[in-house]
């Protein structure tokens, strides 16, 4: 019995980096053209550029291309969403469902066709397309059509330029080097946005990045946000005095030019 063991034992030994290194034959080695974002008074929008390379210890596979799929999500806050409907002419709240996990942005950037660089069974396992990364709770057995506050909220976001499927926006040079743009929107919400990577092959992901981009309110925009929320009472004398003195300045002003 031991001398049958031994050459099993040897043989997979043998084994064992042969797969390690087939595992990790293809690496993402990921850069960004900024990793934090500020938010002030004037902020419109940022564009992060999304640029790196792939490392390699065998040759370029031959069979099937390399594909890149790059997603960035926002903070994921569970949102309720209720749907209305008319009665006695009134349009009043009815159904309502809570929607467990939704980013409050999500992009997804690909170098071909979503379905030609993912499978369902991929998507389903890394949770890619816009549809999976929403997550909802099981609704109330006498709701109807549960899964249409989710689409609700996909359909809602996307109209606000929220969500966003790039279909061929990254671009692959010799199946080595890749870079792509995402442009974020002016209504950010703070928090972390973490951005992930994904190279492929027929489908099937061989190899995943994940970093993270901070997104912060700064200047008067932060010290506003700070005391609408810490002290609301004395932000909203700030805000009444300064009403009055803005329609003060502008009653003055057409007095003056009235009398001229």
């Amino acid at each position: 019995m031991r001398k049958l063991l031994l050459p099993a034992l040897a043989a997979a030994a043998l084994l064992l980096p042969q797969t390690a290194a087939q595992a990790a034959k293809e690496e993402v080695v990921l850069g960004l053209s900024q990793d934090r974002v500020a938010i002030t008074a004037t902020f419109d929008g940022s564009e992060i550029l999304v640029f790196g390379a792939v490392k390699r210890e065998t040759p370029i596979p031959v069979d099937d291309p390399l594909e890149v799929v790059v997603t960035v999500s926002g903070p994921a806050p569970a949102v309720m969403v209720r749907r209305k409907e008319k009665k006695l002419g009134i349009w009043v709240n009815a159904d309502s469902v809570l929607v467990d996990s939704a980013p409050a942005f999500y992009a997804v950037a690909t170098s071909a066709p979503f379905d030609e660089v993912l499978t369902d069974t991929e998507d389903l396992r890394h949770r890619i397309s816009i549809e999976r990364a929403i997550r909802s709770v099981g609704a109330a057995m006498h709701i109807r059509g549960a899964q249409d506050f989710a689409d609700a909220v996909v359909r809602i976001r996307e109209k606000n330029g929220l969500y966003s499927l790039r279909e061929n926006t990254v671009a692959v040079d010799e199946q080595t080097l890749f870079r792509t743009a995402i442009r974020m929107p002016a209504n950010l919400t703070e928090g972390t946005y973490a951005t992930r990577i994904f190279l492929t092959r027929g489908g099937e992901v061989v190899s995943s990045y994940e970093t993270a981009i901070d997104v912060r309110k700064v200047g008067l925009e932060k010290f506003l946000y700070a005391l609408s929320r810490e002290q609301p009472f004395l932000y909203g004398l700030m805000s009444l005095a300064i009403a009055i003195a803005a329609g003060w300045g502008a009653s003055a002003a057409f007095s003056l030019i009235r009398n001229r």
